[in-house]
């Protein structure tokens, strides 16, 4: 499945805050069932993310990210985070969100959002893999205007 993220508006702030260092912070993945609802507006922190999918294949607090890159391209002014697309091989889940966020920071409360996807539909895996490719302009961009 090919996604695109929207960006949580609190990850600027954190970023503003240096609670985020993209280039050296552990990023990570997590995916949460239909019945979480993401609020661009007001989530800033794990903590605010509820009901992460559980299933064979699966470890709570999701996946690292491998292969992380922040790359600013001057022509379209805009800064980009990227990774390898994420992989739960054989896993039987099923998710409609996938969470990206920094697990360095010691407690969930302090682990700042950066983006998260919305399916649009429950998508699951039955014994098989669930992957999720990333959109080719990466899983968030800032354009500087």
């Amino acid at each position: 499945m090919a996604v695109s993220a929207k960006m949580y508006g609190l990850f600027l702030k954190s970023l503003a805050n240096k609670e985020v260092d993209l280039d050296s912070d552990t990023l990570k993945v997590m995916l949460c069932t239909s019945t979480y609802s993401p609020n661009q507006d007001t989530h800033q922190y794990k903590s605010a993310v509820t009901n992460e999918v559980t299933g064979t294949g699966y470890t709570a607090g999701g996946q690292t990210l491998t292969s992380v890159t922040v790359n600013y391209d001057s022509s379209s002014n805009t800064l980009s985070l990227d990774a390898a697309d994420p992989s739960w091989t054989g896993s039987t889940i099923t998710a409609r969100y996938a969470v990206f966020y920094d697990s360095t920071p010691a407690t969930d409360s302090t682990r700042p959002l950066i983006a998260y996807v919305d399916f649009g539909a429950d998508i699951s895996s039955s014994g098989g893999p669930f992957t999720i490719t990333l959109d080719a302009a990466g899983i968030a961009t800032i354009t500087a205007a």
